[in-house]
């Protein structure tokens, strides 16, 4: 099913979309990988950087910006480096989460028990999804760089939820169906 997604997206909504589905995001998303999750959550008694209710984090660093564009390359990092974190913001209230990769059995179980979803970027398709990005401001971490915290404004960012909230997963359904044929 195709779904176009508007930011931000309650549990309620997350909980909507399937395995399966073709998604175009616009609204706002965050960037923040593995150092970037690290301090926020030995942090975050001073509050998060961004509102992490129903909020959207997309496993991604931006490559340094041409002159007239909002972003330079911005393909996903590997999930599985945000594993060990994810399930606390999950907890948190992120509903969304983007990038490449299979996700852990704690991960999974999380989206399940709060409503979160794991949507699949094309790795390799970096200057692609920066098409995609209408606006980029560092909004925190400026000290790690690409690992800072970025707020990207979207318009049609392409993806495919690849683990719903529900536990479907394509990482282990798909992979079958070829073996039988």
């Amino acid at each position: 099913m195709n779904v176009s997604l508007k930011t931000p997206v309650s549990r309620e909504g997350a909980r909507k979309l399937k395995a399966g589905d073709i998604v175009k995001i616009t609204g706002i998303i965050y960037t923040a990988r593995d150092a970037a999750h690290k301090r926020m959550l030995e942090n975050r008694e001073k509050g998060f950087p961004m509102e992490i209710k129903d909020c959207c984090i997309y496993f991604a660093g931006p490559s340094p910006t041409k002159p007239g564009d909002a972003v330079g390359s911005i393909g996903p990092t590997t999930s599985y480096r945000m594993d060990k974190y994810s399930p606390e913001m999950i907890k948190y209230g992120e509903t969304i989460m983007i990038g490449k990769g299979k996700r852990s059995f704690e991960v999974i179980e999380a989206m399940k028990k709060y409503g979160c979803v794991y949507i699949g970027a094309i790795g390799g398709a970096g200057a692609l999804l920066a098409s995609h990005v209408l606006e980029c401001e560092t909004i925190a971490y400026e000290d790690l760089g690409a690992e800072a915290i970025h707020r990207l404004y979207v318009k049609d960012f392409p993806g495919i939820v690849v683990i719903d909230a529900e536990g479907n997963n394509l990482y282990e359904t798909e992979p079958e169906k070829y073996r039988r044929n």
